[in-house]
């Protein structure tokens, strides 16, 4: 009897808890309304003049933007042909709204992408209000696709800065822009990766959202929960033009570094070693004695940097800079970067299967044109000597003209390679000039030969090798 007078409310306790649950997950997710109002009016619309354009295209060439956004220009936001109206040809200046930006002073300090007002003659911001002033470009740094501008004006809304290094995977963020135009849109998502390394960008570990970013949002603002910024959005990743839930933002502890030196100076200055680096994968990590793949591989040192003088030496394995761990190569540029020119940086270093410690007193990052050689392959030659070695190779020592050519003391060249053998597994190439194996200098013929034949079975063996020009590692495992 009491089973079943008991019965009815435990049903009643089941659908109690049922409706629960999902109630509460509803509870739970974040009320951005807030954060919208008290921010939304430090978020500015920047529009650029860009010489004199024919009536038809009022919209500047797809040329003059990055080729993220190419597929959006000179199209209405809700398809269909171009705003561009028929009518007689005639010269007028092109106006484009091109994208955000968010004010960080209230006497009229403004930051948003280098991109965005990249090539303007005329810059203008206009505020939340309507308002809209002609703005001053302080500065701007390509390195890192920011720009600081300058309005007249007073008592303006400023944003609040937070801190990204604290920002975690998952972690709600929200945007504030005005994409294709349309002012102060938002929309939200989560931090989906943070650190990441794009191509061609050296000094900035990204982070990485599903945040809806298109056309127009460039240079706004990335909030967290409590309203502060924790990033500049800059890219998307796309292959048919439009968004595709990856977008990128440029982390606030850079921007705050780079919005300093461009108040300041003008223009950025960022610490230098002169190396040239590459990744470390597990057959690398084998080689050097590293228990798994991490650090930056120094892969050539110019001899007259701040990296030569300081003892840093190809092969060396950079673990740490400042006590900040190097987990990939791509940690390596921004960690210097932060060291400023002339003072002296803290590095530990694997070298020979030991950690030392190396103070290096960096300089300054010189201009991308300096000090780049030529990558051109090698004049052919005459009287060949050529050796058929136990990795699958036929070499042959380098002309005094390929020497110069790549600023190269030692070294010799693939001229043969068999595809099956152990070297074509580990990706040498024909053309490509051994410059040392297992950490031993390749001078001669003769010293290569004693140095195959030394190698040791069953691991493996790192090979410097330069390949068109630029330095490169590679794992060689010898299996017999």
């Amino acid at each position: 009897m009491k089973k079943t007078r008991l019965a009815p409310f435990f049903f009643i306790a089941a659908c109690l808890l049922f409706f629960y649950q999902p109630l509460g997950a509803v509870d739970r997710l974040p009320d951005f309304t807030g954060l919208v109002e008290q921010s939304a009016p430090a978020v500015v619309n920047i529009s650029t003049v860009r010489g004199q354009v024919q009536r038809q295209t009022p919209m500047p060439p797809s040329g003059d933007f990055p080729d993220l956004f190419q597929h959006f220009f000179g199209q209405s936001p809700f398809g269909g042909q171009p705003f561009a109206q028929p009518g007689p040809q005639r010269q007028r200046p092109s106006r484009q709204s091109l994208g955000s930006g968010f004010i960080i002073s209230q006497d009229g300090y403004i930051v948003t992408n280098h991109h965005v007002i990249e090539g303007a003659q005329e810059i203008l911001v206009r505020l939340s209000d309507r308002r809209e002033y002609q703005a001053e470009l302080i500065g701007s740094d390509p390195a890192t696709d920011l720009a600081l501008l300058k309005i007249e004006a007073e008592d303006l809304p400023v944003v609040r800065l937070g801190d990204s290094e604290n920002l975690r995977v998952g972690s709600w963020v929200l945007a504030i822009g005005s994409p294709f135009g349309f002012d102060h849109s938002v929309t939200a998502g989560i931090v989906s990766a943070i650190g990441r390394s794009l191509p061609n960008e050296t000094y900035v570990p990204f982070i990485q959202t599903d945040v809806a970013i298109n056309p127009g949002n460039s240079g706004g603002p990335l909030f967290n929960l409590q309203g502060e910024v924790v990033g500049v959005n800059s890219q998307i990743y796309t292959r048919s033009g439009g968004f595709m839930g990856l977008s990128f933002a440029i982390p606030v502890q850079v921007v705050e570094q780079v919005v300093a030196q461009l108040r300041d100076d003008g223009r950025v200055v960022r610490g230098w070693l002169g190396v040239v680096i590459q990744n470390i994968d597990v057959n690398l990590a084998q080689s050097f004695g590293l228990d798994r793949p991490r650090g930056a591989l120094i892969a050539q040192v110019d001899p007259r940097s701040p990296a030569a003088a300081g003892g840093l030496q190809a092969g060396d394995i950079v673990l740490e800079v400042e006590g900040r761990s190097i987990e990939v190569s791509s940690d390596l540029p921004p960690a210097v970067g932060r060291i400023r020119p002339g003072d002296e940086g803290r590095f530990r270093v694997l070298r020979d299967g030991s950690e030392i410690e190396l103070h290096i007193q960096v300089g300054e990052r010189p201009d991308d044109s300096q000090g780049q050689r030529s990558a051109g392959r090698a004049d052919p030659k005459s009287g060949l000597v050529l050796i058929e070695d136990r990795l699958g190779l036929t070499l042959t020592p380098l002309s005094d003209a390929q020497r110069q050519r790549w600023n190269l003391e030692a070294g010799l060249e693939v001229t043969q390679i068999d595809s099956s053998g152990l070297a074509a597994q580990a990706g040498v190439r024909r053309g490509d000039v051994l410059v040392s194996l297992a950490g031993q200098s390749i001078t001669s013929l003769e010293v290569y030969q004693q140095l195959v034949e030394q190698l040791p079975a069953g691991r493996a063996v790192p090979l410097r090798l330069v390949r068109q020009g630029s330095p490169l590692f590679v794992a060689i495992y010898i299996s017999e």
